[in-house]
This record gives structure tokens, sequence and C-alpha cells, in this order.
């Protein structure tokens, strides 16, 4: 008698323990050069390794990947393999952009804290002192939220609404007294930001760091070049559905794009008015769900940033270089950023401006993770004391069971973020 086939649940199981075997084993050759990692080697992923990503990301099922090192606080190396949409086939290029989720937040805290040094934002003010928006709850806590709160995650509140147009927001605990990773605190902050400077998110970035730091393959918004230029998103391997999953950003801003073309006025310019002004045009040609507040289609500090490897790495290169130009952060407000700024008892992990913190045996490491959709697996990871950082970019909902090893063959860390 044939035993009966296994459930999709136990299919899953077994995929996924398929998987953890298959990468594990893969990584055996890369181990001992790893672990032989030191202050004096470099980062860039060893010949043998990148010689065996194509195969490692065939089995992962992400079509692409890209990457870039920073070396004594110069870019030194980048690379991306593979192709932007797994049906259409279009190999990636050093100009193709990925999306980078969460990786948008520190390079927003950067900006913040540029806006800190000039004088423009106090970090220890409430944020309601510069804008309260009418989403915000009535409660006393609200009014206690400040930006250090927001770059450091102890606002309280939550990441994001199920229901943005019909719930306030409000935080769950008093502000300053534990972690809370929030993006709707971001997006707060954001149009704190927009308050101040009179102008859209991107125009900000533009001008005050993407310019001056030569990102020019970077944007928190969506035009059509950006739309030429942008990987799609795959689903993790474990997924048993086929075809292309929802692309959400994607479909979201080629609405939007639409009423933009329509008023002359470019998604880049627009600010939180300017969305909420769209948004009945923009609900009126989009399924019923897929854009419910204005947040939907506006540029999000916390999730839509838009690079090239490279230009990522420019940004890590500003975190490791003790050298600076005026327009960037002093290096009092750099330290900062990579420097515990609450302390919660029994965390592995502490919370500096806009990064994450962990402890190795060889020093302190800066870093952060992204995710958007489950289709987009991102990871930054930088050593101030080396001057060194690495990124890895990837169009999968399996990437980050690749950019960890990456991450583990060209620097030899595991970190207890990869576990927990």
């Amino acid at each position: 008698m044939l035993d009966s086939p296994p459930s999709p649940r136990r299919r899953q199981l077994l995929t996924s323990s398929a998987l953890y075997a298959l990468t594990t084993a893969t990584l055996w050759p890369y181990v001992g050069r790893a672990a032989a990692c030191d202050d004096a080697a470099n980062w860039i992923p060893p010949d043998a390794f990148l010689a065996d990503l194509p195969r490692l990301m065939q089995a992962l099922r992400v079509p692409a990947i890209g990457m870039a090192v920073v070396e004594r606080g110069e870019v030194v190396w980048s690379r991306s393999l593979g192709v932007m949409n797994a049906e259409a086939r279009t190999p990636v290029v050093e100009s193709t952009l990925f999306e980078d989720a969460s990786l948008s937040k520190p390079v927003f805290a950067y900006l913040v804290l540029q806006l800190a040094d000039l004088g423009v934002i106090d970090l220890d003010a409430p944020l309601v002192r510069y804008r309260r928006m009418d989403y915000l709850a009535d409660h006393p806590w609200v009014d206690l939220v400040t930006a250090r709160d927001v770059l450091r995650h102890s606002t309280g509140l939550p990441n994001w609404r199920k229901d943005p147009a019909k719930e306030t927001l409000v935080p769950a605990v008093k502000p300053g007294t534990r972690i809370d990773y929030s993006g709707e605190a971001i997006f707060w902050l954001q149009l704190v930001v927009e308050t101040l400077t009179n102008e859209s998110l991107d125009a900000s970035m533009q001008r005050l760091l993407f310019g001056p730091a030569g990102m020019r393959d970077s944007s928190y918004t969506w035009s059509k070049d950006l739309a030429a230029r942008s990987v799609y998103g795959h689903r993790a391997v474990e997924d048993e559905e086929t075809g292309m999953p929802p692309q959400m950003l994607r479909d979201t801003w080629n609405a939007a794009q639409i009423v933009a073309d329509r008023w002359g006025k470019p998604l880049s310019a627009w600010r939180y008015e300017d969305a909420a002004r769209a948004l009945p045009d923009v609900q009126a040609i989009t399924p019923k769900g897929l854009v419910n507040w204005a947040g939907d289609i506006l540029a999000n500090a916390a999730a839509s940033l838009r690079t090239t490897p490279g230009d990522y790495a420019r940004f890590m290169a500003l975190m490791v270089r003790t050298r600076r130009e005026p327009w960037q952060i002093t290096e009092a407000t750099r330290t900062a950023m990579l420097t515990k700024q609450i302390d919660v008892p029994g965390r592995w992990t502490d919370k500096g401006l806009g990064w994450n913190l962990e402890a190795t045996p060889r020093g302190p490491v800066f870093y952060h993770s992204g995710s958007n959709g489950g289709i987009f697996k991102n990871f930054a990871l930088g050593d101030a004391r080396g001057q060194r950082a690495l990124v890895a970019l990837t169009n999968a909902g399996s990437g980050n069971v690749l950019y960890r090893r990456v991450v583990r063959a060209a620097t030899g860390h595991d970190l207890l973020a990869f576990d927990l």
C-alpha cells in the first residue's frame, strides 16, 4: 500500500529541511576562509564562493543579487548577478535598481541627523511640536514621542496599522521605555521633515544626501525610468504558488503615476497633501483594497528606497569613514548613530540611531535587514572600527537565506541577528 502524499504543510517543512541541508552543505567549502577572517582581511566574497553563487541562486530560487563592499572607507567592489524578472529573463546590470525595503530607514536617519546638525530639528523635542497628523490618537503618550525615539524605535507605536484609513495611531507603552520596531513612526517623522524643509522627501534626499554623496541612482519614489530599471520580486523557495506575485509598491506606484502624469507633477515632488488629494483618483483605477490611504502612494522613508548596490555602499562608506565633508553629519553625530541609545535589559542587540548594533568576537558591528512584501530581502553590515561594510540586495523571498551565506563567506561573521 502506497503512503499517502504529504500535506501541504508537511511538504513545506520537508522542502525547508531539504533547503537547509543543501545550503548548509554548500557553505562548507568557504567555512575555512570565513573562520580565518580577521581585521586584516577584506570583505570581498572569495572567488570560490562567487563561482558557486549561481548554483546557490538557482537552488534557492533567487533570480538576482547585487552586492557591494566598502574597505578603508571607500567602495572597492560591486557585482550584480541574475535577472530582473524570472519570466522576462532580463539580465541585471550595474544600473539595475533594487527595492531596499527597510534598508531605507538608516538612510533616512542620516538625513534627519543632517537636519539636527543644522539646527532644523531637535532630536529630543516632541514631534507634535512640529506636526501633529490628524490620524494620531488623542493620548498623552503621543505628545511624548521624539525624533530620537523614532530613530531608536522606542516610540511604543506599532510597525504598521492594519487599517490606516480607520485606525488612529497610539503608542502601546510610554515612549522611551522599550523597543517597538515601527515603520509608522518613521513615516510620521518623514512628514515632520516635509514641514521643516517645505519640500518632498525625495527633494530633501537629493539636495542634502544623494547629490553630495554621488548616489545618482537612488530615489524613494517612482518614475517611468525607475520602473524600467527596477527588479521584480519573487516568492520564497518553499512557496508552492506559481507565477509572479503582486508587486506591492510597483503596482501602487504605477497607478499613482497615471495621476501624476495627468497633473503634470512628478511623484518625486509629491508631499502628503498631494497624496491625500490623489487618493480618490488612484482608488478609482486600482483593485479594491490595494490603496487604502494617502501613505500608500507617497514616498515612504521606512520602505520605498531604490538604489543600486554601489549607491547603497556609497552611503555605507559615510558610516565608516572618519574624514568628512562639510555637508556630512558631524563626527559626534556619526558616533551617536553607532552607539547604544536606550538601555533595555536582556536584549542581545542594541539600537543606535537608525541602526542595530551587535557585539561579536571581533568587535562591534552595525547592521540592518530589509523585507518588503516577503519578496525582497536585503542586508547591510558595517564595521566602523575597520572602516568596512557590505551590502547584499535580492529580489526573492528566499533572499535572506542567500544573503546570510554571502555575509558569512565574506566577513566570517555569524550574527545572532540571523538566528533570532
